[in-house]
């Protein structure tokens, strides 16, 4: 297989919609902030922070008003989770996460000529079933720390982070249901086929850790799933509750798809290489776990000599009995081998190719311009940033 399938990316910029935009850096991404953060992004001039924002506004109170159903200790544990509180229960200003799929879920509502507001309760359900499925990753993935602290598994115990788990996919599709509308019905549909994908995808996830090889086919129909269905469905809700026909909602579920993907490859660059003050996260997280992520199965399948030894050294890691006790600098020397098989580069590019079919997408959908533009610019967001 070619580990250059992907187009030409440089360590600068690229040409996107005639804006020049930072890419997913192949040296360093976490050395790069991400665009919109700090400043209005360059495409479009659309201030990524402030859309952000928005999205996570409008949510919130539905959101805590969900939270709030659960019996106790279930509504504590989800309010720590999401950052309400801190482990003592005292209020508290943590991190919620990036925001990007409430975001989502409100342009779509304006995409398909409906008000923001008529994508809240799916930019809620979706935001449901999205920490659902974080409550149990990291359980199952034995991650102690996300956005900077203890998980909940850690503080409360497994059991209390898979009921808690259970309880919000419950809640995310209570939250459209009792709308009671026919457009309430289709959304749910969607939402409940994009979670089906998504634990699809995370099973298999957990089935390539213990196989030595694993295609970059099979990688990216995981990611699809894993990552890609939900980003597609927050994409697409928010215009199915604001009337859109299936077309335009699956166009618009097309470039959630792709974005998925590039906001995975970007999550598989930065499991290896990120700076763990800006993802919460250990140093080489993904390679304490054994992941057959995307830098890791292309530098596999890239057949040179370095690509060789990563080869022998990861299928000695599947039968070590001291793998947890390695230093760092064994970890490093996997992940030098994998930027010396071109995985990283690979997954660099596969980043902006993957960006490039999403932005293509919104072609099919007739919308303001003004929301393509946020669209675009929320696309450059996620494939450069460092969390």
């Amino acid at each position: 297989m070619s580990l250059r399938t992907g187009p030409t990316v440089t360590s600068e910029a690229i040409d996107i919609r005639r804006e020049t935009v930072p890419t997913v850096p192949s040296a360093n991404p976490a050395e790069h902030p991400a665009p919109g953060l700090e400043r209005a992004d360059a495409a479009g001039g659309v201030d990524i922070a402030a859309l952000l924002e928005r999205g996570r506004a409008m949510s919130a109170p539905v959101l805590r008003a969900a939270v709030d159903r659960l019996v106790s200790p279930m509504d504590t544990v989800a309010a720590y989770h999401f950052g309400w509180i801190d482990a003592q229960g005292r209020p508290a200003d943590g991190d919620g996460g990036k925001a990007v799929r409430p975001a989502l879920a409100l342009l779509s509502a304006e995409a398909a000529g409906a008000p923001p507001e008529a994508g809240v309760p799916g930019a809620v359900a979706v935001e449901l079933v999205h920490n659902f499925s974080l409550l149990h990753d990291d359980l199952m993935d034995g991650d102690e720390q996300r956005r900077h602290r203890d998980t909940v598994w850690k503080v409360h115990g497994p059991a209390q982070a898979i009921l808690v788990g259970d309880a919000l996919f419950a809640l995310a599709n209570e939250v459209l249901l009792e709308l009671g509308t026919v457009e309430a019905g289709r959304a749910t549909r969607r939402l409940t086929t994009a979670t089906r994908k998504l634990i699809d995808g995370q099973a298999q996830d957990i089935s390539y850790e213990h196989r030595e090889r694993v295609s970059v086919e099979e990688c990216l129909e995981m990611e699809g799933n894993k990552t890609g269905a939900l980003l597609a469905c927050a994409v697409s809700i928010g215009a199915v509750l604001g009337g859109a026909d299936d077309r335009t909602a699956d166009a618009l579920e097309r470039y959630g798809y792709h974005l998925g993907l590039a906001f995975q490859a970007v999550d598989d660059l930065l499991g290896i290489w990120g700076d763990p003050d800006a993802t919460g996260k250990q140093t080489w997280s993904d390679l304490r776990q054994r992941k057959k992520s995307l830098p890791v199965v292309a530098a596999l399948a890239e057949g040179g000599e370095a690509s060789r030894r990563l080869g022998e050294l990861l299928a000695a890691d599947a039968k070590s009995s001291d793998f947890d006790s390695f230093s760092e600098e064994e970890f490093a020397t996997r992940a030098a081998l994998i930027e010396a098989a071109g995985g990283r580069e690979w997954t660099s590019q596969e980043a902006r190719r993957q960006h490039t079919i999403a932005i293509e997408a919104l072609d099919a959908v007739d919308m303001p311009g003004r929301v393509r533009e946020q669209l675009v610019a929320l696309a450059d967001f996620v494939v450069v940033r460092k969390r």
